[in-house]
């Protein structure tokens, strides 16, 4: 297998929005270890750019979005408790359970999104599936473990018995199931993919980059603590928010009937 270059993961920034691309088609766009390395360096460099206001997430082709990490690499990669214990700490992708990202990450799931690859979508805000695809966290099937927070999150985010018949089978669910069981937004037909994530995105750059910030930041960071002391605590985000003039803004254009324009930040 020849060497990943660096285009195999590739990022965009158009219009304010910042378009991540896994295009691996030769092992449907699982990730290996250079992959993830270029990953993070990726969302390193979205948290450190303000004009950054959405993300998506997508798999190049039609057949996959992500399916996982890649079983094929040659290497030395570690087994057992020494792969667990050197697990990324933001989870599969760089992503599955980064808690630093403050701008909204919409998963464009273009075809199957298994193992690794469902762990992305569980690191998504919004996810929108074309019907012809795929989602499952299958490593059971090949003795493995979804640590990247294919486990701890699914049943934090849909009805415990749905989660547990995910987990404890390794099947591949539709989209469309997937929906049903809440964790998947809109699903449309393949054709349909790029125009539904566009009006999620219209949605989005609407709103003010301040507010969207803050929220993320308070879903991100206060998830363990109680509603009161979740309201209390002081985010930097949230520190923004309210001192911007974009609260001010706001308020201005709708008493004025027109469109906001929002600050830089």
């Amino acid at each position: 297998m020849s060497e990943p270059v660096l285009d195999e993961i590739r990022y965009e920034l158009i219009d304010q929005v910042a378009w991540v691309t896994i295009d691996r088609q030769h092992v449907l766009n699982a990730i290996d270890g250079k992959s993830l390395e270029r990953c993070n360096e990726i969302w390193t460099a979205v948290e450190n750019d303000p004009s950054v206001r959405a993300v998506v997430i997508t798999g190049a082709g039609t057949r996959a979005f992500c399916t996982g990490a890649d079983m094929s690499a040659s290497g030395t990669g570690k087994e057992g408790l020494a792969y667990w214990a050197d697990l990324d700490p933001n989870g599969f992708g760089g992503l599955s359970l980064r808690r630093s990202l403050d701008v909204p990450v919409i998963a464009r799931v273009n075809g199957f999104a298994l193992g690794g690859g469902m762990e992305l979508v569980l690191g998504a805000d919004i996810v929108v599936a074309a019907e012809t695809a795929q989602l499952g966290l299958t490593e059971p099937r090949v003795g493995r473990l979804a640590l990247d927070g294919g486990i701890v999150e699914l049943v934090r985010r849909i009805p415990h018995t749905r989660a547990m018949a995910i987990l404890l089978t390794g099947r591949r669910m539709t989209a469309q199931s997937m929906c049903d069981a809440g964790l998947v937004n809109e699903v449309v037909p393949p054709a349909d993919l790029d125009a539904a994530v566009g009006r999620w995105l219209d949605d989005i750059l609407a709103c003010a980059p301040t507010s969207l910030r803050a929220i993320k930041q308070i879903v991100n960071r206060t998830g363990q603590m109680s509603a009161v002391d979740a309201r209390a605590t002081r985010l930097p985000a949230l520190v923004a928010a309210l001192e911007s003039p974009d609260a001010a803004e706001g308020v201005a254009a709708f008493r004025q009937k027109r469109k906001p324009v929002w600050s830089e930040r």
